[in-house]
């Protein structure tokens, strides 16, 4: 069955919206980001990707480690939007995964890998507009040339989980850029 799409579509993905907060104008869906898994201890920066070490604490764009003992990607969780012609919405997040899957992501993300391993991991952002979502159990899917994995969560009562698994509706959307300072304002 296709996608109806919204009449508000077309203003908002080819004219786009000023943003109340950055003044900018945005087209289309946009992602959100979490800057560091929730419970990073440090300062809000990153180091290289190449500096990475096990022990202690570390925080790249990409991976995180907390006192030697946690280990967190980050990846994406990907949520469709009704109303947009099958277009996704995604939060940049993190997950945490054991020390030997972390290793073996490592590697995997070093080779450019094929993608399509899946491992235990524990959602660790809070989100905007939700139910506490730190800790809720998810599915870390690795893709294919250095792409950040796809985080499926699996606890269905919780709301987040409930619209990553049938989507959201374009003002949901609009409501979750709300929450975090865009708002849609036509230019």
């Amino acid at each position: 069955m296709a996608s109806v799409l919204d009449p508000r579509w077309t203003t908002f993905s080819e004219r786009g919206f000023k943003c109340s907060s950055c003044e900018e104008i945005h087209k289309g869906v946009f992602d959100l980001a979490c800057f560091r898994p929730d419970s990073w201890p440090g300062a809000e920066s990153y180091e290289p990707n190449s500096a990475l070490r096990l022990d202690g604490d570390f925080l790249s764009e990409d991976f995180c480690v907390i006192e030697g003992k946690h280990f967190l990607v980050r990846g994406v969780l990907e949520i469709s939007v009704h109303g947009t012609g099958g277009k996704t919405f995604g939060y940049g997040a993190w997950s945490t995964l054991s020390k030997e899957n972390f290793k073996k992501y490592l590697q995997e993300f070093d080779s450019g890998g094929v993608g399509g391993t899946e491992w235990f991991g524990w959602f660790s952002n809070r989100l905007k507009g939700y139910p506490d979502s730190y800790a809720l159990p998810c599915t870390v899917v690795t893709r294919p040339s250095r792409l950040r994995p796809i985080f499926v969560l699996e606890n269905g009562d919780h709301p987040l989980v409930r619209e990553q698994e049938v989507g959201i509706s374009f003002d949901r959307l609009l409501e979750i850029y709300e929450l975090h300072s865009h708002r849609f304002e036509r230019p």
